[in-house]
């Protein structure tokens, strides 16, 4: 799904970050699977709740968290058809296809009423991996309950920031029900792209282009009014992207989201608290949602070396440098350019509690944020949890001499460096 693309952007103030993290010689496809950090994910659940209540069209369903729970949604949803759609609820795609670690292959299922609920028993509480999972996996803690719906046409829709076009722009095929990256190698005259001017809105003529582009056969009128009700959803509710695969034609003639994927801007939180309370910390790294509860930009990866820098493109050069010594960064961690002396504690920790770190380089360019300050955070940490593992440090500019000084006289077993290149080469030698 476009989706996975669509992770390209790192927590507010880093924006190009992920991107070159992309190019980064840890790949991402054997590195820890990246949370979105910019853009608040919910569940398809959620998401539906959401949709339904701003006039987009979505199939019935009923969440559960038991499978008490579950076996009365099936009978509600199962009312008069006596089949109803099980789908294992984790903030990931290719859950169709994947497999639960107790053995269970696939999180979506179509089933008998009667089925739910020893189906649901084998998700709920299990782990599910799928494709944009990692080996890790993510845990199932709800299970949705859709009513069988009749599809018999499936499209692909979504509406995104176009760079180019500085506005949404909505993104549509007239097949639909698998990635967009397979439907535009096979369909690529089929897919459309229909800019919308930001400050008019979507127009009528912008939602009869895509209406005809995705060959609707159904009310076009109605789907019309469908398509600008996505629109005015990703505005309202401060999208960053709104996936909706299938986008599908029922058999009494509706146009339904039969499944949506949405993203919200981080940086709109304080308009949309509603949308903000439904975030899922169970579906993000912990390591991401502890530095998140210290204001610490972080993400995580698979290496050996733990990176603790202030300046996201100081923090880029210090895993660039890793890499071309030998050595693999096992995160990126900007603590900013006025952490606190308990911001820097925190970040230690969570540096300290990776079980992958073998070692960890903390490298500050001190201006805003002193050298003094980071060099007391990381005493004071080293004093908490003690140091476990290698600790390289290199300080230059403000208040140097202090902090060095300090570290100097803490009488703990810290490895300092002159500069970058020698801090890079002392954390790789010492995992040697």
């Amino acid at each position: 799904m476009i989706s996975a693309a669509l992770r390209a952007a790192g927590r507010t103030g880093l924006t190009s970050v992920r991107p070159c993290l992309q190019g980064c010689a840890t790949s991402l496809s054997e590195a820890t699977h990246f949370q979105q950090l910019r853009c608040l994910n919910v569940h398809e659940f959620q998401g539906a709740e959401i949709m339904s209540k701003l006039g987009v069209n979505t199939p019935p369903g009923i969440v559960g968290t038991t499978v008490d729970e579950v076996v009365a949604a099936a009978e509600k949803m199962g009312a008069g058809v006596g089949e109803v759609v099980v789908k294992s609820q984790v903030l990931a795609g290719g859950r169709g296809l994947g497999t639960f670690k107790n053995g269970l292959q696939g999180g979506v299922h179509i089933v008998k009423t009667e089925e739910a609920g020893p189906l649901s028993e084998k998700m709920l509480g299990q782990t599910l991996v799928t494709k944009q999972t990692g080996e890790e996996g993510k845990p199932v803690n709800f299970v949705y309950i859709a009513k069988k719906v009749s599809l018999v046409n499936e499209m692909y829709f979504a509406i995104l920031l176009d760079r180019a076009t500085s506005g949404p722009i909505i993104i549509a095929c007239s097949e639909g029900g698998t990635s967009i990256e397979d439907l535009a190698e096979a369909y690529p005259d089929r897919i459309i792209k229909v800019p919308i001017n930001i400050h008019e809105g979507i127009t009528d003529a912008n939602a009869m282009d895509v209406v005809e582009g995705l060959k609707v056969t159904t009310d076009k009128k109605a789907a019309c009014e469908q398509v600008k009700a996505l629109y005015e959803l990703f505005i309202k509710t401060d999208c960053t992207m709104v996936e909706v695969n299938p986008l599908a034609e029922t058999a009494d003639g509706q146009l339904v989201a039969a499944d949506a994927k949405l993203n919200f801007d981080d940086n709109a939180f304080f308009r949309q608290k509603e949308i903000f309370a439904l975030r899922d910390p169970t579906q993000e790294d912990p390591r991401e949602v502890e530095a998140a509860k210290a204001d610490l930009n972080y993400i995580g990866l698979d290496g050996s070396i733990g990176c603790m820098v202030n300046g996201a493109g100081l923090a880029m050069a210090t895993m660039d440098i890793i890499q071309m010594h030998g050595g693999t960064p096992a995160n990126f961690l900007d603590v900013g350019g006025s952490a606190s002396e308990d911001q820097v504690v925190q970040a230690f920790k969570i540096l300290q509690q990776d079980p992958k770190v073998k070692a960890i380089l903390v490298n500050i360019f001190g201006g805003i944020m002193k050298c003094d300050v980071i060099a007391a955070g990381i005493l004071a940490a080293a004093k908490q949890v003690g140091v476990s593992v290698p600790l390289v440090v290199r300080l230059e500019g403000t208040n140097v001499e202090a902090g060095k000084e300090l570290i100097s006289n803490s009488g703990l077993n810290i490895i300092t460096a002159d500069d970058l290149d020698d801090a890079a080469k002392k954390a790789v030698g010492a995992i040697a």
